[in-house]
């Protein structure tokens, strides 16, 4: 039988004979003389022997082909055919749909010449579907006359345009090419983004946040305790926008991190772990508790690091989040936790063999236990 991840392909659910045939008749409801029937015919001649993003790109040549070859004329066009812009009332996790990628591949494809009038139109299609991706292509072409427009893009009413300015100046982007631009002009925009009212803004904030601190700690330290002497954000809202930016030096134990979170390096709590079983198969889950005893009060932030062995041997730490919270004196606290060892996993391999788990409190790592992978 095939497994879930052989049985969903995302390139098919994004892109396939219905979603073009949906774009297709947008083209041609805004289009005079757009011929979506051909189109069609020319995506699918290829579409589904292509992996995802070489789908959007495909598509944005086909497009380059049954546009008008006026790249204003084709910008208005685009523009002429899309549905209205997502609801504003959702605030957050509205994405948009994927099948609008390929009109922001096709406008970073053709508007390098008239960046004004193609900047104008991401403006349009971020509404609709996130133009993280293609408004890079244009920071890199212009990079001075992009920052400006997305500094007016800050301030927008449009919460998905106010977001684009910070997901794509994201040094680390998923699914696209690193991007380095200059820190104070990029943290310029951040220190207007931070102060957002909607979630889907702050999450990208923090994103982009936890992206720079894996090359800059101190920059992105600076820039929180800036914000938290500013009080222009709300204080719950703000430590989660915190939290989530230090999320990787968090579970590197970043002294420097933890010190500023507030959190000692040396807590008073004496920490036992134990571990179910010493042997766990494949596809099944190690299961491990953690007994905590404060001997005064003290905040803790409890991690697991579970060593997985390579196939040459050697053990390779992975760090996991277990629980942050704070402890009276004399408190006791047990911590449980099951971890399933996928073996059918597409993203890593397990090898049978010693492997080991031990918990990190406060950044600093405790004496692992070891068990047998079979």
């Amino acid at each position: 039988m095939a497994s879930a991840s052989e049985r969903f392909s995302l390139k098919d659910e994004l892109f396939n004979a219905e979603k073009v045939s949906y774009l297709s008749g947008l083209l041609e409801a805004g289009t005079p003389g757009f011929d979506g029937a051909a189109f069609q015919r020319e995506v699918m001649t290829q579409l589904l022997s292509l992996e995802l993003k070489d789908r959007i790109r495909w598509i944005a040549d086909v497009l380059a082909r049954h546009l008008p070859h006026d790249f204003p004329a084709a910008a208005g066009a685009i523009e002429a055919s899309l549905p209205p812009p997502l609801d504003p009332t959702l605030t957050d996790d509205d994405f948009g749909d994927f099948i609008f990628a390929p009109f922001g591949q096709y406008v970073a494809q053709q508007g390098l010449d008239d960046i004004d009038r193609a900047l104008a139109c991401l403006r349009e299609l971020t509404m609709r579907f996130s133009m993280e991706d293609s408004i890079r292509t244009f920071l890199r072409s212009d990079e001075d006359k992009t920052l400006a427009t997305l500094d007016r893009w800050a301030h927008d009413d449009n919460y998905h345009v106010r977001r684009l300015v910070s997901e794509g100046t994201r040094p680390r982007l998923p699914w696209s090419g690193r991007l380095s631009l200059p820190e104070d002009k990029v943290m310029a925009l951040l220190d207007r983004l931070h102060r957002d009212p909607t979630r889907y803004v702050t999450r990208s904030v923090a994103n982009h946040l936890n992206d720079i601190a894996k090359e800059n700690p101190a920059a992105v330290l600076a820039a929180l305790g800036r914000w938290r002497a500013e009080g222009a954000q709300g204080d719950r809202e703000l430590q989660w926008i915190t939290r989530h930016s230090l999320r990787t030096l968090i579970k590197a134990g970043h002294r420097e991190t933890l010190d500023f979170l507030g959190y000692p390096a040396d807590p008073p709590v004496d920490v036992t772990l134990s571990l179910e079983t010493e042997t766990v198969t494949i596809g099944e889950a190690l299961m491990f508790s953690v007994e905590l005893t404060a001997r005064a009060a003290t905040g803790l932030i409890v991690d697991y690091v579970v060593g997985f062995r390579k196939a040459n041997g050697t053990l390779s730490p992975k760090t996991f989040k277990l629980k942050s919270f704070e402890m009276e004196a004399g408190e006791t606290v047990t911590l449980s936790k099951t971890h399933r060892l996928r073996g059918d996993a597409s993203t890593y391999k397990l090898h049978p063999g010693a492997h080991d788990v031990a918990v990190q409190i406060n950044g600093a790592r405790g004496e692992p236990l070891s068990f047998e992978l079979v």
